[in-house]
C-alpha cells in the first residue's frame, strides 16, 4: 500500500449522499458507507463515510473543500444528532491540519460554517443493501432528488477532480 494513502470520515447528511460525493473523485481508492462516533458530547453514531484517498492525488485539503460544498455546512437543523456536520479525524496532527483548513475557508462561506472536528472513535458499518446505493440506481427518486444536485456542484465547481464516468 503507498504512504500516501490515507482516511478521514465525513458525516454532514445522508451517507447515501456522501458515499455518491466521494465515490466520484478522482483520487479516492475506497468510501466506507456507515455511522461514526468520537467521544464524550459526540459518542452517539451519525450518518457518515470513511474516505481512503491517496493524497498525492487528492489533497485533504480538497476533500474537506468538497464536503463543505455538497452539505448543508452551515445549517444547524433538527436532524443534525443523526447528521452531523463533521470531519472525523484518526490522529491529533490530521485533526490539526482539518482545524486550520475548515478555519481558511471560512472567510469564502457568508455564514458561520457549523462543521466541526472530532477524533474518531468508532464505526458501524451500514446494511449491505444501502451501499453504493446511487450507483445501483440513479433513477430512484431519492436519488435524483437528493443526491444529483451535489454531484451537480461537483461538475460546476470541482470538475477537475470528477471521475469521467460521473461527467456524463
Amino acid at each position: 500500500m503507498p504512504s500516501s494513502l490515507e482516511k478521514i470520515a465525513l458525516g454532514g447528511g445522508c451517507h447515501w449522499c456522501t458515499e455518491a460525493v466521494f465515490q466520484s473523485l478522482i483520487g479516492v481508492e475506497k468510501v466506507e458507507q456507515g455511522y461514526v462516533a468520537s467521544n464524550s458530547d459526540n459518542s452517539s453514531f451519525s450518518e457518515a463515510v470513511i474516505v481512503h484517498f491517496n493524497s498525492e492525488v487528492i489533497p485533504l485539503k480538497r476533500l474537506i473543500e468538497i464536503h463543505l460544498y455538497t452539505h448543508r455546512s452551515i445549517s444547524m437543523h433538527s436532524m443534525r444528532e443523526k447528521y452531523r456536520s463533521a470531519v472525523y479525524t484518526f490522529s491529533e496532527i490530521q485533526k490539526g491540519i482539518a482545524e486550520t483548513i475548515i478555519d481558511n475557508f471560512q472567510q469564502d462561506f457568508q455564514n458561520k460554517l457549523i462543521t466541526k472536528v472530532f477524533s474518531f472513535k468508532a464505526f458501524k458499518v451500514s446494511r449491505e443493501e444501502l451501499h453504493n446505493y446511487y450507483l445501483k440506481d440513479p433513477q430512484k427518486p431519492f436519488c435524483k432528488t437528493f443526491i444529483a444536485p451535489k454531484l451537480k456542484v461537483l461538475l460546476e465547481q470541482f470538475s477537475e477532480n470528477i471521475k469521467s464516468d460521473y461527467k456524463n
